[in-house]
């Protein structure tokens, strides 16, 4: 490292430090910090005090009806828990009469974070539902009556919860062939007693997401409350902060508590209404959880039960293929685009990962081979695809090679810091003469980049490398370590994982390759530039490392193959390209473009127009200062 390097990383270091302490708050931005957070902490213990005033009512209410056997729905009140387990091939799901709700989702086929056969979603208190319907003389809630179950088969079942003689809550449920469970609530006799004037429902839906997968904080950036709007396309709350009652804006046909490769889903026929309140609050690492979900949500319901109010549920994987064929399996007939669940990236992304990596690895994966043999394949069809680019790329730089000699003798009379422009004039003048374009070193390769990003979003959401082994590998979803330790290290975590180590030397290797082919290009005070940035370029695979040692082995593994494979290509072009007679097919372009300017054409020749006309209003400039 040079004088000047140095010089440069203390100037940086001394911007940073400087910037941050020019951000630091002052006394009085403290004061005011302190002071709202004050506010904030009271007005939260107000509310907390306010929920504990209102459950103590709502007990003694509940009591009062209970010990009054002329109270509305007081049979159901004082009833007998019971328990009615729905099942097919790929789920089973147990409910309970109180409430009438799912209290137990089990996904058959996947084995859970520790081997064991199926994954629970979630059980008992995980997961909460209610529906709140408004009466004459106020409010009752579904989670407070125990139903009677009747009409009971592996796939339906009908609860009843009775309030008066002849007056009826009824909710049915009726279980797909796959992950679907259809729900109809409807009233029964009820004209009295529920608001005529009040024709929706109140839903209160909430869970603790629990953690499926090995890695908590990767799994944790892919569990999200998301919900789609009724005029298409999703939203979702923040992966990583606390949003708490955030309101919708729109009409929205589903949300769905979402971890990475399971989802539950609920549905509505005739919309959730605009300002539905969703929260999302992350879970500590070490709970068992991600994700504390809650969504207040308000639907269509018919006070005179002449229509059902109707509900899709969806407990299942984040398969972005099998989603598509259960949106076909629902009751409703719309557009939800419950593919959606399946993150590919922003549009550009995610047109590349939607019609043409989704296809490939369809194709791949439908010859029942290794998922890491699936990864290694994919990369070569990525790199025989772009390898037209890449290699027109290489000869770019080739050519710039070839003609440094040239390049450093046009350019020696221009070392002077005051000569930098007729220093870049002299080497567009050289570049034009021999037919080089210097861009086309560079953006072709920019080709290849939304690739990487693509496949950034593909892979961690792919749940068809859950549980795949390949190599030292045991799970391709999540991180692969060669050493585990039990404190939580800064930026480190508590793992090392080889794949993340792998990618990160291979990344530096094949930076030295790239750096040392660049520089073998450069004339002049370009060589001294490049050792700053070629030190940027090691930094760079250092907070790789930082950055994906929690991520996926099998994204690791891909990035790894990708960089090996570019390296492979380069040393074969290296080895295979001709210097000499490079260098002999430029003379000859120069001498025929010498003989017959006409035949320049692209960029060769606008170059030298540029240099033409820079020529003639620098003479001008001359001409005018002698006068």
């Amino acid at each position: 490292m040079d004088k000047n390097t140095i010089i440069g990383f203390v100037l940086i270091a001394a911007v940073l430090i400087g910037f941050s302490l020019w951000n630091q708050p002052s006394k009085e931005e403290l004061a005011r910090q302190q002071q709202t957070e004050q506010l904030e902490k009271k007005a939260q213990a107000e509310a907390q005090q306010k929920k504990i005033e209102n459950e103590a009512r709502k007990t003694a209410t509940l009591q009062a009806a209970m010990a009054d056997t002329s109270a509305l729905f007081h049979t159901a009140l004082n009833g007998t828990e019971q328990k009615v387990t729905l099942r097919n091939g790929k789920l089973q799901l147990e409910l309970t009469s109180k409430g009438a709700i799912v209290e137990k989702a089990v996904i058959k086929g996947f084995q859970d974070r520790n081997n064991r056969p199926d994954v629970t979603l979630f059980s008992g208190q995980n997961q909460r539902l209610s529906y709140t319907l408004a009466s004459k003389d106020g409010f009752t809630n579904t989670a407070d009556l125990y139903f009677t179950p009747s009409e009971q088969t592996d796939s339906t079942v009908t609860f009843t919860a009775t309030a008066a003689a002849g007056k009826q809550l009824v909710l049915k449920y009726r279980l797909g062939k796959d992950y679907l469970l259809h729900a109809t609530l409807s009233a029964t006799g009820m004209d009295g007693i529920l608001n005529p004037n009040t024709n929706t429902v109140d839903i209160n839906w909430q869970e603790r997401c629990a953690q499926q997968e090995k890695g908590f904080t990767f799994e944790n950036r892919y569990a999200t409350l998301t919900y789609h709007k009724t005029t298409g396309g999703t939203d979702y709350l923040s992966e990583t902060s606390e949003k708490i009652d955030e309101p919708t804006e729109e009409k929205t046909d589903w949300v769905a508590f979402k971890n990475q490769f399971f989802s539950a889903v609920i549905i509505a026929k005739n919309d959730f209404q605009s300002g539905a309140l969703l929260t999302s609050i992350p879970q500590e690492k070490g709970s068992g959880y991600l994700k504390h979900y809650q969504a207040k949500l308000k639907t269509f319901f018919d006070p005179t039960g002449r229509q059902p109010t109707e509900l899709d549920f969806y407990y299942g994987p984040n398969d972005f293929r099998l989603l598509q064929q259960v949106e076909r399996q629902s009751h409703f007939g719309k557009d939800l685009e419950l593919q959606r669940l399946v993150y590919l990236g922003w549009p550009l992304f995610r047109i590349i990962n939607r019609w043409f990596t989704l296809y490939v690895f369809d194709w791949l994966t439908g010859l029942n081979i290794n998922m890491g043999i699936v990864l290694i394949l994919i990369t070569l069809l990525l790199k025989l695809i772009t390898y037209p680019l890449v290699k027109k790329s290489y000869m770019s730089s080739a050519k710039m090679r070839v003609l440094k000699p040239k390049l450093d003798a046009a350019t020696r009379e221009f070392d002077k810091p005051e000569d930098q422009m007729k220093k870049q004039q002299a080497m567009m003048s050289e570049y034009a003469k021999y037919g080089v374009s210097p861009l086309s070193g560079c953006l072709p390769m920019l080709i290849q980049m939304p690739i990487w990003i693509a496949m950034f979003n593909f892979v961690p959401n792919a749940i068809q490398l859950r549980g795949q082994s390949f190599l030292w590998i045991s799970d391709l979803s999540t991180y692969d370590p060669i050493i585990e330790w039990n404190t939580n290290l800064w930026l480190l975590g508590d793992h090392l994982s080889l794949t993340c180590i792998l990618f990160c030397v291979a990344n530096v290797l094949y930076s030295m390759m790239t750096m040392r082919q660049q520089r073998d290009q450069m004339v002049g005070q370009q060589a001294e530039q490049m050792k700053m940035m070629q030190w940027m370029m090691y930094f760079m695979p250092v907070m790789f490392f930082f950055m994906f040692n929690d991520y996926s082995s099998g994204l690791n593994f891909y990035y790894f193959i990708s960089l090996f494979f570019s390296a492979a290509i380069m040393w074969m072009l290296r080895k295979t390209t001709n210097d000499e007679k490079l260098l002999a097919i430029l003379e000859a372009h120069y001498q025929e473009a010498k003989d017959n300017p006409q035949k320049l054409k692209g960029l060769a020749a606008r170059l030298q127009a540029m240099q033409k006309q820079q020529q003639e209003m620098q003479r001008q400039r001359e001409q005018l200062g002698k006068k």
